[in-house]
C-alpha cells in the first residue's frame, strides 16, 4: 500500500499468468502510483489490468495508473526483432540442421519449447490453458 511503483512481470511458460495484486491492494495505494503489466500478454497478474496499446497505454483505477501495453517491445521494433533474432535463431538454425525431433533430443531447452507434437498438445501448461489433454 505505500508503493510509488508496482511492476508486474510474471511468467509461467504456456499458462496465463495468475492475479497476484487485487483491486482492494490498488484501491489501498497512493493516489498517483503507477502499476506496470509487463504480464499482461498472459493475461495480467494485476485484478484490474487489460490489454492497452501504444496510443492510448494507460488507464486509471482508484486514483493510480495502470500501463498494460500488449507487445511492449513493439515500441523499438528494431532493436526488439534485433534481439529477439539473436535469441532465436541458433534454435532454427539447429533445428533446420537436425529435423524437430534431434534438435529437441540434443538440447533441453529447446524440447522444453515444444508444445505440440504429431498433432498432440505436449506442453502441460498450453494444454490446461485449451482444455486438452496432454499427450506424452
Amino acid at each position: 500500500q505505500s508503493a510509488d511503483l508496482v511492476i508486474g512481470s510474471v511468467l509461467i511458460p504456456g499458462a496465463a499468468a495468475p492475479k497476484l495484486v487485487t483491486d482492494d491492494m490498488v484501491a489501498g495505494m497512493k493516489p498517483g502510483s503507477l502499476l506496470v503489466d509487463i504480464a499482461i500478454d498472459q493475461g495480467g497478474c494485476f485484478e484490474g489490468s487489460h490489454a492497452t496499446t501504444h496510443d492510448a497505454p494507460t488507464f486509471a483505477v482508484h486514483d493510480a495508473l495502470y500501463y498494460c501495453v500488449a507487445n511492449m517491445p513493439g515500441a523499438v521494433p528494431e532493436t526488439s526483432t534485433r534481439a529477439l533474432t539473436n535469441a532465436t535463431l541458433p534454435y532454427v538454425t539447429a533445428l533446420a540442421d537436425r529435423g524437430w525431433d534431434a534438435a529437441a533430443a540434443a538440447d533441453p531447452s529447446l524440447a522444453k519449447g515444444l508444445n505440440v507434437r504429431g498433432g498432440e498438445v505436449v506442453n502441460a501448461g498450453v494444454a490446461a490453458a485449451l482444455g486438452y489433454a496432454q499427450a506424452d
